[in-house]
C-alpha cells in the first residue's frame, strides 16, 4: 500500500491532527503535508512510519 494513502487512513480512523502523526511518528510535524506534496521519504523512514502506524493501530 502507497505510504501517504496508509498514513491518511491511520490519520483518519485515529482522528489524529497531520502535524501530530508527524511529531509522533518521525519527529517531523510538517511530514503529512510534505508527502501531501509529493515528498518520497528514505527507505528508512517509510519503515519507522510503518511500523509507528503497526504498534498504534487497534486489532
Amino acid at each position: 500500500m502507497r505510504l501517504l494513502k496508509l498514513v491518511e487512513d491511520h490519520i483518519k480512523a485515529r482522528r489524529l491532527p497531520p502535524t501530530r502523526f508527524g511529531r509522533d511518528a518521525v519527529g517531523d510535524p510538517c511530514f503529512v503535508f510534505d508527502l501531501r506534496d509529493g515528498r518520497q521519504p528514505r527507505d528508512k523512514t517509510a519503515a519507522r512510519v510503518r511500523a509507528y502506524i503497526a504498534a498504534h493501530s487497534e486489532h
